[in-house]
């Protein structure tokens, strides 16, 4: 008996490197553990010597909007190339309700993020759900939204020239 609900197809997973345009230490994720057309989940190691490290080498909460955003290039980006195209840049536009259950994430910690596409227009504009988890308890959690052009350097020369 069929149920109406259609599974969603498991888009194959590439390494980080291959999908963010992100290099060095503004590269926060450290893997892609799943995707779909629409959802995401990603890992990030909390580094006691990175640049966003307080004192106790911890990770300031609201460095997670960032984790998301890199969540949600990376869903974009593989579903682009699961399609034939390339990753292509966007923005993040702003975030609605962002609210971190603690101040900070500590130094050695696995953070899950997910991102769970809430809609997605024909021009570029989207809206997603994201949360990240520590183990099973949720630390944070909002809902993203990013703006991917078709022609992303003429918006960026347009946004200077305004």
């Amino acid at each position: 008996m069929q149920t109406g609900v259609v599974a969603e197809v498991e888009i194959p997973v590439r390494a980080v490197l291959d999908v963010l345009p992100h290099r060095g230490t503004m590269l926060l994720l450290d893997a892609i553990e799943r995707c779909t057309a629409t959802e995401i989940d990603v890992r990030a190691s909390v580094r006691s010597d990175a640049w966003y490290a307080d004192a106790d080498g911890a990770m300031p909460a609201w460095i997670g909007i960032e984790l998301m955003a890199q969540a949600i290039a990376a869903q974009v980006g593989l579903c682009a190339m699961h399609a034939g195209g390339r990753a292509r840049p966007g923005v993040l536009l702003g975030t609605n309700g962002y609210t971190a259950h603690c101040a900070a994430f500590a130094a050695g910690e696995t953070l899950r993020i997910a991102a769970r596409e809430l809609l997605r227009s024909d021009e570029g504009h989207g809206a997603f759900e994201c949360t990240i988890h520590i183990g099973e308890r949720c630390c944070a959690q909002a809902v993203v939204k990013v703006y991917q052009p078709d022609d992303f350097q003429s918006f960026i020369q347009g946004s200077f020239s305004s």
